[in-house]
């Protein structure tokens, strides 16, 4: 029986000086799917999305990782808009997608008009702190796009000001600047499932 996959991470790092690619190769494979995995879509989509999670120019892989993982609980497909912090066959992001980013239905594309014309007809939810409307007080509807920023900036203004009655933030004390990328993105699916009395 292998340890858990932090334990067996810190026993290699602690064991010997190797590096992030050492450790991927050194993990059990039952944790991590393959390279081509990452890149490589299966010809039959995994499943038809309930809703569409935007990550615009997204910087962290461990975000996007975990958000990609909760987009498969939820049913909901994943699309990054570029530039992209980090390469899609990287290490933090397989970490943090574990074994669940083959079961994901994604894509990149490389720029905002570019996702705008693949889901015309959808419509677009854009989340900012700027925003005056809470998260939960809008009724989702299946199918709709739920757009986010990047961690360092935010959504720019320029794409939620297109149409701010679309805008929507999450309440948080005046103390917090800005709650985390993943929870965020979890937040908002999760309170659309509610909504729809799946969960």
């Amino acid at each position: 029986m292998y340890p858990g996959p932090l334990a067996l991470e810190k026993m290699l790092r602690c064991a010997s000086r190797l590096t992030d690619v050492d450790i991927a190769v050194s993990w059990p494979p039952q944790f991590f799917p393959a390279m081509s995995d990452l890149t490589t879509r299966p010809a039959t989509p995994n499943y038809d999305p309930l809703l569409h999670i935007v990550l615009h120019q997204p910087e962290i892989p461990y975000n996007a990782g975990n958000i990609g993982r909760t987009c498969v609980a939820v049913g909901a497909k994943l699309w990054m808009v570029e530039p992209l912090g980090f390469e899609i066959t990287d290490y933090y992001l397989r970490r943090a997608g574990m074994d669940y980013w083959p079961l994901l239905e994604f894509e990149v594309v490389p720029d905002w008009a570019t996702l705008q014309a693949k889901l015309a007809g959808q419509r677009f939810w854009y989340f900012s702190k700027k925003a005056e409307r809470s998260y939960a007080k809008v009724a989702y509807q299946r199918g709709d796009v739920l757009v986010f920023g990047c961690e360092s900036k935010g959504l720019p203004d320029e794409i939620w000001n297109a149409d701010p009655t679309m805008a929507l933030r999450f309440p948080s004390r005046e103390a917090v600047r800005s709650l985390n990328l993943s929870n965020c993105a979890a937040i908002a699916m999760y309170e659309a499932l509610r909504q729809w009395g799946t969960i």
